[in-house]
């Protein structure tokens, strides 16, 4: 993305220096970090970070607008509403691919998004051990928005725990010590004080909700949900009926409520135009199959972790799905070979974060994550056996 700082930083690496940092940013928590952490970080320059926000923004613009819960009515599943949606989301991530157009320039695009939490408290960690081993380029920083470490911890904390005290907060998981991204929730913790707490932990007394805080039964004001209901319907009978209290009136505050899981996701999509968001269509509202179906790929409304996605479309393909109300038909796009590692070019996304604060008319962009694949698809099994692939983030030219 900086050929003179790709160069430099290639020129510089060691796999000596690599292990330390790994070491390093195991020490935090002994064995939480389950996936692949990256050799590199991404270099952003300003022309490119203007054409991400630049897309954000676009798609901030149909998310604010006063129709928008009409617009997505149909983006939560049947049995999935949930009591007690607020006015708007508490955050939001962007996907985005680095991709080459068809003048061969680099430009993002649009993979999906997602109005639930991320990495978000982990990334402080990773750039915090990042410049332990590694020199970061004058002027470049993970941190956009006019935020630095200590405001977007800030930010953290006001938008997680908001107006009640730490213990009265609690980050809701399945199995939470089980979990890929437990070391996110054990620096969540860290930072902010908000313990991980599992479902099947929660004692529900009337519309009220508690839990054992080191023995004390404690009262739960506000859930910060990292529970996808995907999951949840993929576990046994006895979770699956603890998590029906989730659907009950509860006395809480959600952070952010289930309901944004839907309508801010793929179900979005087709309601957005921009150069950086790949043309989407609703599969039933497809007038004819493109001639061109090699160029699309086909994806389920309702899925996560890249389950269901047909990457290769036939037409039969398409005129099998029984429910074309629940799949979209997305133009494919280019991923470029853009960072030069000693084995071969990586592809890379990035996830910027946005977060909405109460009272403000817009959320606004703080942190990201990068990831780094070889593979066919982003994600842990395409890259197998590689290197320079896997978790990272980017620094941004300020």
């Amino acid at each position: 993305m900086v050929p003179s700082i790709r160069a430099a930083y290639n020129k510089a690496f060691t796999p000596e220096a690599y292990a330390d940092f790994l070491k390093d940013l195991d020490n935090a928590h002994p064995g939480a970090i389950e996936f692949r952490v990256a050799e590199t970080p991404v270099f952003i320059p300003k022309s490119f970070t203007d054409k991400l926000i630049n897309a954000c923004e676009s798609i901030v613009d149909i998310i604010t607008r006063p129709d928008f819960k009409e617009l997505t009515a149909r983006a939560i599943p049947e049995g999935l509403a949930v009591p007690g949606e607020n006015e708007h989301t508490d955050c939001i991530a962007f996907d985005f691919g680095i991709c080459e157009n068809e003048k061969g320039e680099l430009e993002p695009q649009l993979i999906e998004m997602q109005g639930f939490p991320t990495l978000f408290a982990y990334e402080v960690l990773l750039d915090d051990v990042f410049a332990r081993h590694f020199s970061v380029p004058k002027g470049y920083s993970s941190y956009i928005g006019g935020y630095d470490r200590e405001s977007y911890l800030q930010l953290l904390k006001e938008v997680i725990v908001g107006d009640y005290r730490p213990e009265e907060v609690i980050l809701l998981e399945l199995f939470p010590h089980q979990q890929k991204t437990r070391i996110d929730f054990y620096c969540t913790q860290d930072y902010l004080q908000v313990k991980p707490v599992c479902l099947t932990e929660l004692i529900k007394e009337g519309d009220k909700l508690f839990y054992l805080d080191n023995g004390v039964k404690t009262a739960v004001k506000r859930i910060y949900n990292r529970i996808i209901f995907d999951d949840l319907q993929q576990q046994s009978p006895e979770v699956q009926e603890k998590g029906k209290l989730l659907f009950e009136t509860l006395d809480v505050e959600w952070m952010p409520h289930p309901a944004w899981f839907y309508r801010i996701s793929k179900y979005t999509l087709p309601f957005i135009d921009n150069p950086y968001v790949p043309p989407t269509v609703f599969l039933h509202e497809l007038k004819e199959i493109p001639a061109d179906l090699e160029n699309y790929v086909l994806k389920p409304l309702f899925s996560f972790a890249g389950q269901g996605v047909v990457i290769d479309v036939r037409p039969e393909d398409i005129t099998a799905i029984k429910d074309p109300e629940n799949w979209i038909l997305q133009r494919k796009v280019k991923y470029a070979d853009v960072i030069e590692t000693p084995d071969g070019p990586a592809k890379a996304e990035i996830r910027i974060f946005y977060f909405w604060k109460k009272g403000e008319a817009r959320p606004v962009p703080a942190n990201n994550l990068a990831r780094l694949s070889k593979g066919k698809m982003i994600g842990v099994r395409y890259n197998k056996d590689k290197e320079w692939v896997g978790g990272s983030f980017c620094l941004f030219e300020q």
